[in-house]
């Protein structure tokens, strides 16, 4: 294939991190004047193949070629001289300023500190006009629809002569009517010589959209093809799953039979009308890409996000304040564990009883000798591996940091434990731990709910499955029933 056919060249491209190899010799190529979708399932390397991409990350070893070159970008600075744009979910403009001073932020001409009129505004003026006329060079971004921003942002990485705008999830938070706008602007950009890069979880919008396909998973680049030779969404779907070993799912000995749970018509600025029922003592898990809702739903329940519709906990009300649903008997394990769910300064002793002061103090006074034995205790219970329960959180690995996060949930006396991405970032060895502790927990009684976006995890673990999409509940299954992989991701990507 001539060179100059191609835009950009992947060549044998590997980042390693810490004890993981997020992108694992992969090599493509990507067409000039092309919309070129990238797909996996989350974890699969997209994002980080695009930061080497972008000069966000060194790669670790391979080889870029861009337009038939050798290209090292050492920042998006760089990478953005060369040619390369990125649209963030996180849109990059500033609200307060108007359309005029968004497109030329930080490529301003000045004399003596003030502002010049220059042909680089008109310039610029003139792409976003002939993209989008309805939007007014004079008017605050504030006044513009989340699409309308991004169209912005597309004629700013135009007018700056970008021949490659790479795209992540753009239409995660716009309407239909909006996305279909936004596909005419993205489709009229190979007009102007724009190759575009394209991440989604939306598989139709691959089929509507797409010249080529790259799917990837584990690390690895499984297949690249035109669009037009891919049958359906399920072949799609094989491809990003491939043939994914679970661990076996082991049924429960009985059914759990009491409602501990009853959430109804939840609904908020992520969250469309959810409703479900969850048995005391049962793992459930809510399994969806990115943007499915799933942090959020975690965060309402947990009374940090407001919202319309009720939560019955026990037979009770809910209120929506943490304090309060603490006090209930429901505690979150959150995803950020270092930044949200330790005190990564204090040791483990000093983490473990934080939910639960009351149970080690005396008068106000921390008893020593209680603290001791709880940390103890825990550390026995959780097999965290340490030399001392003297260590400093912020020194212990991954695995371990996640023990000492449900060491300080369970001590609070939970009769629920929510669980948000419960072994991101963990080695497998501490994984197949911390699924035995959940197993552990559950037959002991307490009811866990795993808000996850590994399906193998969702599969091994959890008694039912419910599934995500855009905010909204669409399907809730009993595992052992006939749960299939290519099912649960035709739906989770919009299949119905």
């Amino acid at each position: 294939m001539n060179s100059t056919e191609n835009v950009l060249e992947i060549r044998d491209l590997v980042k390693d991190f810490p004890g993981v190899r997020a992108v694992n010799n992969v090599s493509f190529d990507i067409k000039r004047n092309t919309v070129h979708c990238l797909v996996g399932e989350n974890g699969a390397g997209k994002s980080t193949l695009i930061k080497m991409l972008t000069g966000a990350y060194m790669r670790t070893s391979g080889r870029i070629l861009l337009n038939g070159e050798e290209f090292t970008p050492h920042s998006t600075r760089d990478a953005k001289k060369n040619g390369i744009s990125t649209l963030f979910q996180e849109l990059n403009v500033v609200d307060q300023l108007t359309v005029e001073e968004n497109l030329t932020l930080g490529m301003e001409d000045t004399t003596f500190g003030f502002l010049r009129k220059t042909d680089k505004i008109s310039r610029m003026v003139s792409v976003l006009n002939s993209i989008e006329p309805s939007i007014k060079p004079r008017q605050l971004v504030s006044s513009l629809s989340v699409a309308k921003k991004q169209i912005v942002e597309i004629a700013k990485a135009v007018a700056a002569e970008s021949n490659i705008i790479i795209m992540d999830e753009p239409t995660a938070a716009i309407s239909e009517s909006e996305i279909a706008r936004l596909f005419d602007v993205i489709r009229g950009l190979r007009e102007k010589n724009v190759t575009v890069i394209y991440i989604s979880h939306r598989l139709d919008e691959i089929f509507e959209l797409g010249d080529y396909v790259t799917v990837m998973r584990d690390g690895k680049h499984i297949e690249t093809k035109p669009v037009s030779e891919i049958r359906d969404r399920s072949e799609l779907i094989k491809m990003m799953i491939g043939k994914t070993v679970f661990e076996q799912y082991t049924p429960r000995e009985k059914d759990c039979e009491d409602i501990i749970l009853k959430v109804k018509n939840l609904s908020n600025h992520r969250l469309n009308d959810v409703s479900f029922e969850i048995r005391a003592g049962e793992i459930a898990g809510f399994y969806g890409l990115v943007g499915a809702g799933k942090t959020e739903l975690a965060r309402a329940i947990y009374g940090v996000d407001e919202y319309e519709g009720e939560i019955i906990f026990k037979g009770k009300k809910l209120q929506p304040s943490p304090g309060k649903v603490i006090a209930a008997g429901i505690t979150l394990v959150p995803e950020e564990r270092r930044s949200q769910g330790l005190f990564t300064i204090l040791t483990i002793r000093g983490n473990v009883p934080v939910m639960n002061m009351a149970k080690i103090s005396r008068n106000g006074f921390i008893n020593n000798a209680t603290e001791n034995k709880v940390a103890l205790e825990y550390v026995d219970k959780l097999n965290i591996a340490t030399n001392s329960i003297e260590k400093e959180a912020a020194k212990l690995s991954g695995g371990n940091q996640q023990k000492v996060v449900l060491a300080k949930c369970l001590f609070a006396d939970a009769d629920l434990l929510m669980l948000d991405e419960p072994t991101r970032g963990i080695d497998v060895g501490s994984k197949s731990e911390i699924y035995g502790i959940i197993r552990q927990l559950s037959q002991e009684g307490k009811t866990i709910i795993i808000f996850s976006s590994e399906l193998p995890e969702i599969m091994n673990i959890c008694d039912s499955i419910y599934l995500l999409y855009d905010g909204s509940l669409k399907s809730t299954l009993r595992n052992g029933c006939d749960v299939s992989s290519e099912n649960i991701l035709h739906i989770v990507t919009g299949g119905e």
